[in-house]
C-alpha cells in the first residue's frame, strides 16, 4: 500500500494509487446477475479526468463544496475523486432521505455542485421548496432519453478534453462535511479534514490491511462513514477491488460472495442477523447424520481457534460453509448499533470472524476494533492505533461517558460553534455513550447518555427530528425522547422512542387521540416510529425563548420512576 505518512491530502494519495496500481481491477459494478462495469485503476483515471476538467472549466474552485446523492455505484467514487482532484470539499448525503431533507442539507452545506441519480433528482425537482435551491451545477446520472432535467446536465456528457490541474491540499484543510442526523432538528454537519481521513486509513489498515487481489463487497451506502473508508479510500490506496451491487436482494448478495470471491464486507447488525437466520435454517434442514457431523466439525473448529482465527483450518473443517461465502472471506465487519454477542460467536465458531467496532461520525469512522487477539464477542474491541479513550466520572461499576482524543476527530460542526464547544472539550470528543474498560483493555458499551438511538440498520435517530411528524397533534405540548435517555438502563439492546404528552386542561386521553398518534406514527419509516407514549401531568420547563428544556424535563420524568406508566403503541 501507499505510505500515507507522505501525503497531505486524499486527492494526492488517490492520484498516486491510480498510477501505481494501473493494471489492477479497482471497481466492479453488478446489477442482479449482470455485470455492468469493470474498471482497472487506469480505466478509472481515464473516466475521471475529463469530468474533473469539466468541473475546473465550470469554475469549481478549491474549497468549493460538492454533494453526492447516489446509491452504490462506480460513478459515486469517480465523482468523489474528481472533487478531491480539484481541491473541493465532498458532501456525501444519504440517498434514503426525503427530497425536502436533501434540499435542506444542500442549503445548509452551501454545495455549489450536486452529483445525483435521475430518480432522486426528479423527486427533488417536484418538492414544494425546489424553487429555493441555490446549487449552481447539477450532474444527473442514468437519465432516460428526452427527460426534462430542469436545468441540470447529464453526468455522462459533462466532460472536457485536456489535462486538469491537480490542486494540492494541506492536512488541516477540509475534506468532507458529513451529516450525522436529519434536518428537522439541528443539522449536524461534521467537518472532517484530510488528516482525519489519512490517519483513520493508516490505523485501520495497520490491523486489517488490503492488497491487490482483495475484493471488498460494498453493501452499506457509500455515504456511510464505514463504507466511505473501507469501501473506497482503504481499498484504493492499497490496490484492492471494490464490488458494488445495484440490488440488496439476499439471493443476489449471496451470489456475489461466490462469484467475486469476496474477502471483506461491512454489514449492519440487521443484515448479519438475517444471514445467521438463513444459515441456521439451512442447518436445520440437514439430515440427522449430516447435522451431527456438522456439529462435530463446529465443535472442533471452536476448540482449535479459541485463541485466534485459523482460516485455512476452518476452511478445511467447514468447507461447505466457507464455499457458500466464496471460499476467500476473511472477516465480516460490523459496528454502530448493538450486536448480540451470540450472533458474533455463531459466525466465529464457523471460522468467519466478525470484526466488531465502535465509532461515530464525529470521529471519522472507528475508535475501537476487535483485533481478534483473541476474539471477544462481549466488547467492541480495543482503541485503534493513535486513539486515546477515557471514561469520565465512572460510577462504582467503572461505567461512565466515553471520551476520545485522536487525529481522526472532526474539526468542528459546520456553522455551529455552540454545539462544537459542547461536544469537543479540551481536545476530547464527548461521545455521549456509556462504557468501561475490562481488565484487558477492551471497551464495553452499556447505553447512551445522549438523547439518541441507533437502529439495527445502523442509523442514528435523533428524537428531535421525529417531532415534525406530530405537528398539530391536538394536545397542549409534546416531546420525544429516547427511552433510555429518560430512564438509563445501561444497555444498548431494545432501544425505543418515547412520546411524552401534556394534555390541555380537562382534556382526556381517548381512542380518537390514540388513533391520531397511531396514524402519524405510521407515516414514518419503521425505524423512526415511536414505541410508547407517556401522559405527563405538568407543563414542560421552557427557556425564555420558549424552547423546551429537554434535559431538565427528562430528569423530572426519570426521577418519578414512571417507566411503567409508559404505554406501548
Amino acid at each position: 500500500m501507499l505510505d500515507l505518512r507522505q501525503y497531505t491530502c486524499l486527492g494526492a494519495a488517490l492520484r498516486d494509487a491510480l498510477d501505481r496500481f494501473a493494471s489492477e481491477i479497482c471497481l466492479i459494478e453488478a446489477d442482479r446477475d449482470r455485470e455492468k462495469v469493470r474498471l482497472t485503476y487506469s480505466d478509472f483515471k481515464e473516466t475521471a479526468l475529463p469530468l474533473t476538467r469539466a468541473l475546473e472549466d465550470a469554475d469549481f474552485d478549491p474549497g468549493d463544496r460538492a454533494a453526492i446523492i447516489m446509491t452504490n455505484q462506480s460513478k459515486w467514487l469517480i465523482s468523489a475523486y474528481s472533487i478531491f482532484y480539484c481541491g473541493g470539499i465532498l458532501v456525501p448525503l444519504d440517498y434514503k432521505l426525503t427530497a425536502h431533507e436533501h434540499l435542506q442539507l444542500l442549503a445548509h452545506s452551501k454545495a455549489k455542485v450536486l452529483f445525483v441519480e435521475y430518480h432522486l433528482w426528479r423527486a427533488i425537482t417536484q418538492a414544494p421548496d425546489f424553487h429555493a435551491i441555490k446549487t449552481k451545477i447539477v450532474l444527473v446520472t442514468e437519465v432516460p432519453l428526452g427527460a426534462d432535467l430542469a436545468g441540470a446536465f447529464r453526468w455522462e456528457d459533462f466532460k472536457r478534453k485536456g489535462a486538469p490541474d491537480f490542486v494540492m491540499r494541506q492536512k488541516d484543510d477540509v475534506a468532507c462535511i458529513v451529516y450525522s442526523s436529519g434536518t428537522a432538528g439541528r443539522p449536524k454537519g461534521c467537518v472532517l479534514t484530510h488528516e482525519n481521513y489519512l490517519e483513520q486509513c493508516r490505523s485501520l489498515t495497520a490491523w486489517y490491511p488490503f492488497w491487490p487481489g482483495v475484493r471488498y463487497l460494498s453493501i452499506l451506502p457509500t455515504n456511510h462513514a464505514i463504507d466511505f473508508m473501507v469501501g473506497f479510500i482503504g481499498p484504493f490506496v492499497c490496490g484492492a477491488c471494490v464490488v458494488h451491487l445495484r440490488t440488496l436482494r439476499p439471493d443476489f448478495v449471496r451470489d456475489a460472495f461466490v462469484r467475486y470471491r469476496i474477502t471483506y464486507v461491512s454489514l449492519v447488525p440487521m443484515i448479519l442477523k438475517n444471514l445467521e437466520r438463513g444459515l441456521r435454517a439451512k442447518f436445520d434442514e440437514l439430515p440427522a447424520w449430516k447435522r451431527f457431523f456438522l456439529n462435530r466439525m463446529i465443535a472442533i473448529n471452536k476448540l482449535l481457534t479459541r485463541r485466534r482465527p485459523k482460516v485455512r483450518l476452518s476452511r478445511t473443517l467447514l468447507g461447505g460453509v466457507h464455499r457458500g461465502f466464496g471460499g476467500e472471506l476473511l472477516a465480516l465487519i460490523t459496528g454502530g448499533a448493538f450486536m448480540e454477542p451470540s450472533t458474533m460467536q455463531f459466525f466465529y465458531d464457523l471460522g468467519i470472524p466478525v470484526v466488531n467496532g465502535y465509532g461515530l461520525t464525529e470521529a471519522g469512522t472507528a475508535l475501537t476494533l476487535n483485533d481478534l487477539k483473541p476474539f471477544r464477542a462481549d466488547t467492541v474491541g480495543k482503541p485503534l492505533p493513535g486513539v486515546e479513550l477515557r471514561i469520565l466520572n465512572p460510577d462504582g461499576e467503572g461505567i461512565g461517558e466515553v471520551a476520545a482524543r485522536s487525529k481522526t476527530i472532526m474539526s468542528h460542526y459546520l456553522d455551529d460553534a455552540e454545539l462544537t464547544l459542547e461536544t469537543i472539550v479540551d481536545g476530547w470528543l464527548l461521545t455521549g455513550d456509556l462504557g468501561r474498560f475490562d481488565g484487558r483493555g477492551h471497551l464495553q458499551l452499556f447505553g447512551r447518555k445522549k438523547n439518541m438511538i441507533v437502529t439495527e440498520g445502523g442509523k442514528n435517530i435523533y428524537p428531535e427530528d421525529i417531532e415534525t411528524a406530530f405537528d398539530g397533534l391536538p394536545v397542549k405540548e409534546y416531546c420525544i425522547f429516547a427511552a433510555n435517555y429518560v430512564w438509563p438502563q445501561k444497555e444498548l439492546a431494545h432501544e425505543m422512542l418515547l412520546l411524552v404528552l401534556r394534555l390541555d386542561q380537562n382534556q382526556q386521553f381517548d381512542s380518537k387521540l390514540l388513533a391520531e398518534i397511531d396514524s402519524r406514527n405510521r407515516t414514518l419509516p419503521d425505524f423512526k416510529r415511536v414505541g410508547a407514549y407517556l401522559i405527563w401531568g405538568r407543563d414542560f420547563p421552557r427557556t425564555a425563548s420558549m424552547k423546551i428544556k429537554r434535559q431538565i424535563l427528562a430528569e423530572e420524568i426519570g426521577k418519578t420512576g414512571e417507566r411503567k406508566a409508559a404505554v406501548t403503541l
